[in-house]
């Protein structure tokens, strides 16, 4: 419940504050957004599994935002950064929406 507080709160402070994000990390907040849905989406999934503990869920958000942007950085210096940022937002897709049929089942019980 915390966590869904403290979202809810960031997304509020974030529209309201309008905070200016700095040109030499733009390319790398929208691979940052789903990695830190992936993570939202799989502690969703442990709750529902009644397996979710709190530390986790910090270091699984943690580790995802952190090893994401620095694939998609790795990329930028090899000169594939698109292909690779294409390839981890597929790859977290696919996460997200496998947690997101996982909820799905939980809830409606099917």
């Amino acid at each position: 419940m915390i966590a869904v507080l403290g979202l809810v709160l960031g997304v509020v402070a974030g529209l309201l504050l309008r905070p200016e994000v700095p040109a030499v990390v733009e390319p790398y907040l929208p691979i940052a957004v789903v990695a830190a849905l992936d993570a939202v989406f799989g502690g969703l999934r442990a709750m529902l599994d009644g397996i979710f503990v709190d530390k986790v869920f910090v270091v699984s958000f943690l580790s995802n935002v952190v090893v994401a942007a620095l694939i998609v950085f790795l990329g930028d210096k090899l000169g594939v950064g698109a292909q690779l940022s294409t390839g981890v937002v597929v790859v977290l897709g696919i996460r997200i929406f496998s947690n997101a049929a996982a909820i799905r089942r939980h809830v409606f019980r099917a």
